[in-house]
C-alpha cells in the first residue's frame, strides 16, 4: 500500500477470518498513511513512546533507577510491536485485573503463602499513572492521535484513606529497647528528622556543617530540607569515620554475599526495612509501620507548636492540604473555643459607654 509492504500472520484458523482480519489491516493501514499526510507522524508502538517518555522526561526523576523498571513492565506486558493507539478502555481493564492478581516484591503465592497481591495504590502509582503521563506527552508534544485513549479516571483504582499513627510513650520506650545497636543512629534519625525512608538514606556530601542543613532530593523532585539541630548534630558525629560516602552504616554479622562479618556496609532500602520488622516484632508493639515515625513526628510537633506551617515545612510537603491531615491533633482546641463561645451565649452583650441611664427627676 502506497509502496509499503505489510507481512505477518492474522492468526486466524481458517480463510474467512483471515480475510477478516486483512480487510480490518487494511483500513488501519490507510488511516496510518492519513495521518501520516496531514500530520507527518506515523503510529508510535508503546515500546518507541515509553523510550522516548523516558529519555525527555523520567530519566530525570529523583527515583529513575525503580522508575525504569515500572516503564519496563508496562512494555514487558503489552508487547513492544503494539500500538500506542490500539491501547484502549478494555486493553487497560485487562492491565489492571492482571495487576491485581499479581504477588508483592514479584513472589510466588506457591513459595509464599504469606504474600499479599498488590495494593490498589501500587497498581495506580507504578501502572495507570505512568501509562497516562506516556499518553499524555503523545498528544500534547508528539502530535499523537489517540481517539482510543483510555477515560484513565474511570480505572484508577480507590486507595483507602492515609491514616495517622502516634506511638504512646511505652510503645516508644520498647522499640527503643529493641532497635539493633548498629542501627540505633539510622533510626534514631528517622524517628526525628520526619523524613521519609528513602530521604534517610543520607550520604555526606548531602551534610552542610557550616549552614547547619542537610539537603537531598525528594518525592516528586522536590528539595528535602533538614536543620541539623543539637540532636541530629550528635547522631551525625557518632557516625563519623564509618563510611567515606554514606552516614548511616551497619556491620555485617556473617560472611556473605560479598559481605564479611565485622565489616561496615551502607544501610540500604531494603536492609531497613528488614531489620525494622525485626525490632518490631522483637518490641511486641502492634500495627505501626515504618512510614508511620513521619505519622508520629508530626503529630507530636502539631500539638506542641500548634503551628501547621511549620509542621508543613518540617515534612517538606508542598501543598499544606497534605499535612491538614494531621489537624485533628487540635481537636482538644476545638472543643475548648465551642465551649467557650457556648457559655458567651448568654452573657450580656453591651458595648462601654452606651450604657442607657434611668432618667433623674428629681
Amino acid at each position: 500500500m502506497n509502496g509499503r509492504r505489510f507481512h505477518g500472520t492474522t492468526k486466524a484458523r481458517n480463510r474467512r477470518d483471515a480475510e477478516a482480519i486483512e480487510r480490518q489491516l487494511k483500513e488501519q493501514a490507510k488511516r496510518d498513511a492519513e495521518q501520516l499526510r496531514k500530520s507527518g507522524n506515523t503510529p508510535l508502538t508503546i515500546d518507541t513512546a515509553i523510550g522516548r517518555y523516558w529519555t525527555e522526561m523520567a530519566q530525570y526523576r529523583a527515583d529513575k533507577d525503580t522508575y525504569f523498571s515500572v516503564l519496563e513492565r508496562i512494555v514487558l506486558y503489552f508487547g513492544k510491536d503494539t500500538r500506542l493507539d490500539e491501547i484502549d478502555d478494555e486493553a487497560v481493564t485487562a492491565l489492571v485485573a492482571y495487576k491485581r492478581k499479581q504477588f508483592r516484591w514479584g513472589k510466588s503465592k506457591l513459595k509464599h503463602a504469606q504474600v499479599k497481591t498488590l495494593s490498589n495504590a501500587t497498581i495506580n502509582r507504578e501502572t495507570l499513572v505512568p501509562l497516562k503521563a506516556t499518553f499524555r506527552r503523545a498528544k500534547l508534544m508528539w502530535g499523537c492521535n489517540l481517539p482510543r485513549e483510555p477515560h484513565w479516571k474511570e480505572h484508577m483504582l480507590k486507595e483507602p484513606k492515609e491514616r495517622v499513627r502516634e506511638l504512646h510513650l511505652h510503645e516508644q520506650q520498647a522499640i527503643d529497647r529493641s532497635v539493633r545497636e548498629d542501627y540505633r543512629p539510622w533510626h534514631m534519625f528517622l524517628h526525628l528528622s520526619g523524613r521519609r525512608l528513602k530521604e534517610t538514606l543520607i550520604r555526606w556530601s548531602d551534610v552542610n556543617w557550616e549552614a547547619g542543613e542537610i539537603t537531598t532530593a525528594g518525592k516528586g523532585d522536590t528539595r528535602v530540607w533538614t536543620p541539623i539541630i543539637p540532636s541530629i548534630r550528635e547522631i551525625l558525629e557518632s557516625c563519623r569515620g564509618h563510611h567515606p560516602e554514606f552516614v548511616f552504616t551497619f556491620i555485617a554479622r556473617r560472611t556473605r554475599q560479598g559481605k564479611i562479618a565485622g565489616r561496615r556496609y551502607p544501610i540500604t532500602y531494603r536492609g531497613a526495612i528488614v531489620q525494622w520488622r525485626r525490632d518490631l516484632a522483637r518490641s511486641g508493639v502492634k500495627d505501626f509501620r515504618i512510614h508511620d515515625h513521619r505519622h508520629d513526628r508530626a503529630s507530636k510537633l502539631l500539638r506542641q507548636s500548634r503551628n501547621l506551617k511549620l509542621v508543613q515545612r518540617v515534612l517538606n510537603h508542598a501543598n499544606i492540604t497534605t499535612t491538614a491531615k494531621y489537624a485533628h491533633v487540635m481537636d482538644d482546641e476545638v472543643a475548648i473555643a465551642l465551649e467557650r463561645n457556648a457559655k458567651s451565649r448568654n452573657q450580656p452583650r453591651t458595648i462601654p459607654g452606651d450604657e442607657v441611664q434611668a432618667p433623674d427627676f428629681g
